[in-house]
């Protein structure tokens, strides 16, 4: 069965993958990975905020008094809690590439251009085959238009493709008003593939401290419905490469995927519940699926049930909207 794949202008051997996490921060799970069959590693990523708060902090130890910049320390996070330095990401960046034969795709998290555009010319330097740019920004300002926002996340694309030479992904959100619109934007700007979607994590709170406590959710197969419609949507009108993250827990799961118009699979939740070898049972459950289907290969299959197929993808949806209104029925017990 021939699963082989082009994402961001690499053949790959199959579309699975792991996602950008704290799983490739760990040399020796890095191998792992690559043993159990990872077409790539994705890094995790470089934050926007390690970067300026490195530089704030060495502004602070040469030429700043002791009282500077008192209000934007308050918004920076600790940098104790990253696991990487931005120099030491670098040197971990070049030891992966070391480490292993499949690409290597460096991640950097943010939402201004500021300070990417030196970290990503020493993130090619370092070695990395491509770069993921995790577009992760929560408008909260009530003067800020939803044109400002995009207009930031274009210019962040902007600025790092003028930068470098690496195939750039753009890691985005769902929350976007015209979604399909920013894909053909993000097109024109050079864009070479989008990975859909980051997650916004949803903080809880402490009603007897008062307090905002963060809290991981890993995800679950019912949070890859919004990734099909959007990877289905795209398919076939963005020219680049489509990757799906969020909700793939089974060769079924990727089959879906794949089937939306997906180049690439990313995995995280899975490998942290199961381990590496989640990596090979979804690999080996999609091999098989179109084993016992009649397919030949994976390209076959890849985006036959993307909205492209249809002459009018708008009129579908909404046909699909109603359908699904109207589909509901009340237990036979009755309420």
């Amino acid at each position: 069965m021939d699963l082989s794949t082009t994402y961001l202008g690499f053949r790959l051997p199959h579309p699975i993958m792991p996602g950008a996490s704290p799983l490739a921060a760990d040399l020796d799970m890095v191998r792992r990975l690559e043993d159990s069959g990872a077409a790539a590693i994705v890094m995790p990523s470089l934050f926007e905020e390690q970067i300026v708060g490195e530089e704030l902090a060495q502004y602070r130890a040469v030429e700043a008094p002791a009282d500077a910049h008192a209000e934007a320390r308050s918004y920076l996070p600790d940098l104790k809690i990253f696991t990487f330095g931005t120099q030491e990401y670098l040197e971990h960046l070049t030891r992966v590439k070391q480490a292993v034969s499949v690409p290597v795709i460096a991640s950097l998290n943010g939402s201004t251009p500021a300070s990417w555009i030196e970290y990503a010319r020493l993130i090619e330097q370092a070695g990395a085959d491509a770069l993921e740019i995790n577009v992760y920004h929560l408008a909260t300002d009530p003067d800020e238009t939803g044109e400002d926002v995009e207009r930031r996340t274009l210019d962040v694309v902007a600025s790092i493709r003028d930068a470098v030479h690496l195939p750039l992904a753009v890691k985005l959100s769902p929350f976007y008003s015209s979604l399909a619109n920013m894909a053909h934007r993000f097109e024109e700007m050079g864009a070479d593939g989008l990975v859909l979607f980051n997650r916004f994590y949803q903080p809880d709170i402490d009603v007897d401290n008062l307090d905002v406590v963060p809290k991981l959710h890993l995800s679950g197969p019912t949070e890859l419905l919004l990734r099909l419609r959007w990877i289905a949507i795209l398919s076939g009108r963005y020219n680049g490469s489509l990757a799906v993250t969020g909700g793939v827990h089974s060769g079924l799961d990727a089959v879906k995927a794949v089937m939306a118009g997906a180049h690439a699979v990313q995995i995280v939740s899975a490998i942290l519940r199961r381990g590496p070898e989640a990596l090979i049972r979804v690999r080996h459950d999609l091999e098989h699926w179109l084993t016992e289907h009649d397919y030949e290969s994976l390209a076959q299959m890849q985006g036959n049930m993307s909205y492209g197929r249809s002459p009018n993808p708008g009129a579908l949806e909404r046909a699909n909207y109603m359908r699904v209104l109207q589909s509901w029925r009340p237990p036979e017990e009755g309420w």
